[in-house]
Order: structure tokens, then C-alpha cells, then sequence
């Protein structure tokens, strides 16, 4: 995971060699992702699907990237308003392998799944050779002949010419100093950001696999539940188990999942009112609540509403805290100061299912307060992170 954060920090690029660039580390994370992940539906045993698996996660870390590359090329005015559409497309993944899930699996088998999972990242490979390297990065790295080239290239896509004038920028000696991140300028703010990132994932992930193991388990407090929903299953009928989905059960993943897009213009709305730092923090807050209300009696439909409004409100939170670290950092470590980011989500998510599964076997009110108290800790410290970017024109030094 720390790969993209020194390859596009800048330790590895001087002037004279060719520069290694935002759409190569997204490009290349994708390839090695959709690389390990054909060999993992040929794992021949338990450990090396792990580790095959350890490995697309590592390709996955630089495909963050990407959301930095779009955020330098969207104008100040416009970033809160297309920024969150970017959650249109991962709840489509997250759809593809909901809907895999339900017509693969149960016929050819998990191997098939991860096969046809592949063909979304193979597609995108040949896309990328449409994708403009990043100006703002080019000119910060002292290229500036290849950032006119890109603006002239951008241009002729859309059928205008370039203005008068020289592209100038002070060239900086040092880039991508990681120290930066932690100098007096950013230290609070990286700080709170690397307890936000870690939060966000964890709580993500924990609203994801916490309603995968309710269902699985059944043990929601279902007030008008079938007769399949009465059976209540627990570590100590038997040492291992996996019960199935049925279709109901994809259906309420289905609608949930929903949920992550549902809301956006309330999160655009969000923004432009309440701009990015108080944005969050009413987000966690409502997480929070949410995810103690998951716990509450009610019906299979009360069910649902309730685990499709916590995806929406832990979504539009992942959403609002890439929007806000992308905006927040300079140019010269925009890259690096993600990829750090980044790094602490993955270790959220690692957390998450030791609490959304583990625990949950134990107590739904057990597994389900951690989350809650994450959000609530992390709303604290959002209100305290000393920069607004709302409307703020993106940096390109310290």
C-alpha cells in the first residue's frame, strides 16, 4: 500500500528520466489488481487465496490516484457539485458483485465470479490512453513543456485554443516531501485526516459486512420474520458454518447498496451550504445514530430503510473526506498526502470485519457500538481540523 505514495511523491523522478505520472500509477495499479485477482479464482488452497488477495489490494492502494487527477482538473466552483458523482460508479461495482453474487456463485462457483469481476478493470485499460495526465502535477514537477502539451491536448478535445501567453511556475527543488505532511502547516490537519480516512473506511466497511452477517446469520430482531428468519444461528450449534443467501437477502443488499447514491444531492447540497469540514461532521453524527438503530425491532422493511440510510450517510462521509484531503493538500504532495490517507483507511478496513463479524456472533449491540463510538470521536475531530477548502482554488506549493 505504500507503494503509490513514494512513486507519485517524487523520490524516484528527476528531470532528466521520464516522469512517472498520475495515469501511470492508476493505470499500473489496475493492471497489477486485475493480474492477481485471474490468479486468485486459481488458488489452490486457503493461504494463497489470502495472499493472492493481500496482492490486489496493493494495486487497489493506487488507484486513488485517480480521484486526485480528477480533482485537479475540475474548477473550485464546480468540485462539490461533480466530485461526489464519483460514489455513481463504485456503487455500480458494488452492484456487479452484488448481482454475481446472486447468479454466478450458486451456479459456476466463486472462481467464475472473480473471472467475470476482471472484465469492468480489462475495459478500462484500453480507456486510459483517452486520459490527460495532470497539468497542475506537470507544471509542480517542473514539466512544463509536457503540461502545455496536455492543455493543447485537452483543448483540441473540446474544439477551443489555448490562451495567450507562457505557462510559468517556480521551479521546486524538493518535491513530494513526505516531511511536509507533518511540517507545522499540516501537522493537525494530517493528523485528523489520518484518524477521518481510517474511520470512514472502517465504519464503510463495517455498515457492509455488519448487514452481510445479519443476514447470513439471522440476527435481526425482526418483528414480521418467515420462517427461515426465526431460526437464529450461533457459534455454538456448530464450530463452522456458512448459511446461504436467499433471494430476499440479495434484494435487501441490492436496495441498501442503493442507498450509497440515493442521496447525493443531499450531499452536493451539503457542501455548497455547510462546505466540507461541517458537512462531515454531521455525517458521523448521523452514522452514528444509525448504526445503533440498526439494532432496534422492527420489520424486514424497517430493516431495510434503516441499513439504507446508514449506507448512504457512511458513503457521503468516505465521499466528503476524499473530497476535502484532495482539496486540502498543495500539488507538490497532493499525491503523497492521499496515498498516506489511504494507507490508514486500509487498516480501517482491516479492523472492520474482526468487529462486524467477529463480535457480531456475540452481540449485535456489542459489535455494532464500536462503530458508533468511531464516528461520534471522529466528529470531534473533524470540527477541529483547521482548514476550509470550500470554494478554495487548489494550492500548488507550500
Amino acid at each position: 500500500m505504500r507503494g503509490p505514495v513514494w512513486i507519485c511523491g517524487g523520490y524516484i523522478r528527476p528531470l532528466e528520466v521520464l516522469i512517472v505520472v498520475y495515469t501511470q500509477v492508476v493505470f499500473g495499479g489496475f493492471v497489477w489488481a486485475a493480474y492477481f485477482s485471474a490468479l486468485t479464482s486459481f488458488a489452490p488452497s486457503y493461504g494463497w487465496f489470502i495472499f493472492l488477495r493481500s496482492m490486489v489490494g496493493c494495486g487497489v492502494a493506487a488507484t486513488s490516484q485517480g480521484f486526485v487527477l480528477k480533482t485537479e482538473f475540475i474548477p473550485a466552483k464546480y468540485r462539490g457539485s461533480l466530485l461526489p458523482l464519483a460514489s455513481i460508479f463504485w456503487m455500480l461495482g458494488s452492484l456487479l458483485i452484488i448481482v454475481l453474487g446472486m447468479t454466478v456463485v450458486p451456479t459456476m462457483g466463486w472462481r467464475w465470479m472473480i473471472r467475470f469481476s476482471i472484465i469492468p478493470s480489462v475495459v478500462l485499460l484500453v480507456l486510459f490512453q483517452f486520459i490527460p495526465e495532470s497539468a497542475r502535477f506537470q507544471v509542480s514537477a517542473g514539466n512544463v513543456k509536457g503540461a502545455v502539451a496536455t492543455l493543447k491536448w485537452i483543448a483540441k478535445m473540446n474544439g477551443v485554443s489555448l490562451p495567450e501567453g507562457e505557462l510559468r511556475e517556480t521551479i521546486v527543488t524538493e518535491r513530494g516531501n513526505a516531511a511536509t505532511l507533518v511540517s507545522r502547516a499540516f501537522l493537525r490537519t494530517s493528523l485528523l485526516l489520518w484518524y477521518s480516512w481510517f474511520v470512514a473506511s472502517f465504519c464503510y466497511y463495517g455498515s457492509v459486512l455488519g448487514s452481510s452477517e445479519l443476514l447470513e446469520k439471522n440476527l435481526l430482531c425482526v418483528t414480521d420474520a418467515d420462517a427461515e428468519h426465526d431460526i437464529k444461528h450461533n457459534q455454538d450449534t456448530m464450530l463452522c458454518y456458512c448459511i446461504p443467501f436467499n433471494m430476499a437477502d440479495y434484494q435487501t443488499l441490492l436496495i441498501s447498496c442503493l442507498g450509497e447514491v440515493a442521496l447525493i444531492p443531499l450531499n452536493i447540497g451539503l457542501l455548497h451550504v455547510m462546505g466540507r469540514k461541517f458537512s462531515m461532521v454531521v455525517l458521523q453524527v448521523l452514522s452514528a445514530i444509525f448504526f445503533m438503530l440498526i439494532n432496534i425491532c422492527t420489520t424486514m422493511f424497517g430493516f431495510t430503510v434503516l441499513l439504507f440510510l446508514l449506507r448512504s450517510l457512511v458513503s457521503m462521509n468516505f465521499n466528503v473526506v476524499y473530497i476535502y484531503t484532495a482539496e486540502v493538500y498543495p500539488t507538490a504532495v497532493r499525491s503523497i498526502g492521499m496515498g498516506f490517507c489511504t494507507s490508514f483507511s486500509r487498516i480501517g478496513g482491516m479492523i472492520a470485519p474482526f468487529v462486524a463479524q467477529v463480535l457480531m456472533s456475540k452481540s449485535v449491540l456489542l459489535a455494532l457500538s464500536p462503530f458508533a463510538l468511531a464516528c461520534c470521536l471522529c466528529a470531534v475531530g473533524t470540527a477541529l481540523l483547521p482548514i476550509e477548502t470550500r470554494g478554495r482554488a487548489l494550492l500548488q506549493n507550500e
